[in-house]
């Protein structure tokens, strides 16, 4: 996770419009659509929707954790409270501060209804509830594009918005700056797109950067031995140790 990060933070830096040199970025055909890569069998999933917000008002975690079922409250481990609802199925971090983090959600309406779910709670404690804001932050979505993709050649010839390091992590880095996302390319041909904001959005990458990714396409069938790859694509997000001041800020 921690090289994953480095390199993304790199690709950044190469894919910045001020040193792109008046290189296009890529754009697929008008012939592609949701309904048409449907169809050639690829496939799409919403695998995870984080958000952020806060209340008006700080809350006490710990006398909340008493007083709520689903509460994991370990302050001499990790700075939040962490509420697990069960429908929808959704992760909530809690801070005294009144900051909260929403993650594992399936779509941002699961998300939003967490948040809903957590102030009918709280209302009912007695609590403070008073809603400040709430802001969906990233919608990734994991895809099978059923074909293995030449990580090489893709990186060597849009090498502007791409990171490539195989020691370092398994998939390349690609920067889709029209619309501030990045999507992560295995060899298998599985692709995980994280930075949306909506799953429109994420959808709407997935139809341009389609034929762009069907360019380095390999020929010959997927072996076996990508089966290591695959896991690569669907691995879960990872929240790292966080005190209240990082309430806001999403991996």
């Amino acid at each position: 996770m921690v090289a994953l990060k480095r390199l993304m933070a790199r690709t950044d830096m190469a894919a910045d419009p001020t040193t792109r040199s008046g290189v296009e970025e890529p754009n697929g055909s008008d012939d592609w659509t949701l309904d048409r890569l449907r169809e050639t069998g690829v496939k799409h999933r919403f695998v995870n929707v984080l958000g952020h917000g806060r209340l008006y008002s700080g809350i006490d975690v710990k006398q909340l954790a008493l007083l709520v079922r689903n509460a994991d409250y370990r302050p001499r481990g990790f700075g939040a409270l962490v509420l697990r609802f069960q429908e929808p199925r959704a992760s909530m971090l809690i801070y005294k501060s009144g900051k909260f983090i929403v993650v594992g959600a399936k779509t941002p309406t699961d998300a939003h209804t967490t948040v809903d779910k957590f102030i009918s709670v709280l209302q009912k404690i007695d609590f403070p509830h008073e809603l400040a804001a709430f802001t969906i932050a990233n919608v990734i979505c994991s895809i099978d594009l059923k074909f293995r993709v030449r990580l090489e050649g893709l990186a060597h010839e849009h090498r502007r918005f791409c990171t490539y390091e195989p020691e370092l992590f398994p998939g390349l880095i690609y920067r889709y700056l029209r619309s501030n996302v990045t999507l992560l390319v295995f060899v298998s041909g599985k692709v995980v797109i994280t930075g949306s904001k909506t799953t429109e959005q994420a959808e709407d990458v997935l139809v341009q950067m389609y034929p762009v990714l069907l360019q380095y396409r390999w020929r010959e069938e997927l072996s076996s031995s990508d089966s290591e790859s695959d896991a690569d694509a669907d691995a879960d997000v990872e929240l790292g140790e966080s005190d209240d001041s990082d309430a806001g800020t999403l991996l």
